[in-house]
């Protein structure tokens, strides 16, 4: 994901960071001020009167320069009450407070204010990218659309966005669906500009995953497993979702971290972590359907490599009823995968039937009529 210097959205996190790690400053020299007032009414039997505002600006902006980072340090001078916060350091350093050993430490205090707002924010915008990331994985089918709008530079802003016409009550769903449309013709006309081709054809990696790893799965015809960066945009996983789903198999299997650890490097890993995700989206209990991994040690021999043994076996379970051993064999090709993955007939369209009319060119079989556009609102 993109760090709070990269987009608007983070932008203004990052400034509003550093505004709150200024208001951490007021408060702790509104405290010493108050001790300052307190200890002069009962030593002397009243207040000394503050310096005037002019001389303690300038004074303050002096004793600030060299103690607190210059962004926190412009956040305090550029507020509206920079000048009665200049008139209290100035009055601490007049009853005796030494203010080159205090703001170095008020300082502190700041920065650490501000680096764990930023890494809050960063935390609470890498969770609402993976939500709808998951929305775009059950709205747009796999393609160069959806994975152009993963891959873009500005996706942490595309992501706001949706967030904001969410709150707003705006259906973000069927807005997408419309981009989606919109966004094929955008990726014909310049592919045949840039003199590309027409439809991509099956990748290597799309042929060899058919069988019970991409059975019901939308996955890109071409789909590229061995780069696992552009694998996972391509299924729409995000970093958050994938940590979540190792988590999960490593909880299922305490004992097997090391065998867990092999799987997760296999190069099928993403197509075992889209499984989750989908069933994650339907509502299905994933944890349940991993126990069975506990009762089936048949992954534990046979040829090929442990981790992609693993991975199968996953696979298998999660493709069963919770807790249950699939049954053993040999795992064979499924037809309706390498069909629905054919030149002819892509992840983003539908087979039609005899009689019934196509809903026309590039639209997912889940947007033709009469199944509409999910109306649940994701936040």
């Amino acid at each position: 994901m993109a760090t709070p210097a990269q987009g608007e959205p983070f932008a203004e996190a990052a400034d509003e960071a550093v505004q709150i790690a200024a208001m951490s400053v007021r408060l702790v020299m509104a405290v010493a001020d108050a001790v300052r007032r307190h200890q002069q009414r009962r030593k002397k039997g009243g207040e000394e009167e503050l310096p005037s505002a002019g001389e303690a600006v300038e004074d303050a902006q002096a004793a600030l320069k060299d103690s607190l980072p210059q962004d926190i340090s412009v956040a305090l001078t550029a507020g509206a009450d920079w000048p009665q916060l200049a008139q209290q350091l100035m009055a601490l350093k007049k009853a005796g407070v030494d203010l080159e050993q205090l703001l170095p430490r008020v300082g502190d205090i700041a920065v650490t204010v501000r680096d764990q707002v930023i890494a809050n924010g960063m935390l609470v915008a890498r969770e609402r990218a993976g939500a709808w990331e998951r929305t775009l994985r059950e709205t747009l089918p796999a393609g160069p659309v959806r994975e152009a709008i993963l891959s873009s530079p500005t996706w942490p802003d595309i992501a706001a966005t949706m967030a904001r016409l969410d709150e707003r009550g705006v259906d973000v769903r069927r807005i997408l669906a419309f981009a989606h449309d919109e966004g094929l013709g955008v990726d014909h006309a310049v592919a045949k500009t840039l003199v590309a081709g027409g439809a991509p054809t099956t990748s290597r990696d799309a042929m060899l995953s058919y069988g019970p790893l991409t059975d019901g799965l939308d996955i890109p015809k071409d789909l590229d497993l061995g780069d696992r960066t552009r694998a996972f945009r391509q299924l729409s996983i995000s970093p958050y979702e994938n940590e979540g789903f190792v988590r999960l198999v490593k909880e299922t299997m305490p004992d097997r971290e090391r065998e867990v650890s092999l799987m997760v490097m296999a190069k099928q890993w993403p197509l075992v972590a889209a499984r989750m995700a989908k069933m994650e989206s339907e509502g299905k209990p994933v944890k349940e359907h991993l126990a069975g991994l506990v009762k089936d040690s048949s992954w534990e021999r046979g040829q090929g490599q442990l981790g992609s043994r693993l991975a199968l076996a996953t696979a298998k379970v999660l493709s069963h009823p919770p807790g249950e051993v699939p049954p053993a064999g040999q795992l064979k090709v499924s037809t309706r995968a390498a069909r629905s993955q054919s030149p002819t007939v892509g992840p983003a369209k539908a087979r039609v039937s005899k009689g019934s009319a196509p809903a026309g060119p590039g639209v997912a079989a889940h947007r033709q009529a009469g199944s509409g556009v999910k109306q649940a609102k994701t936040r």
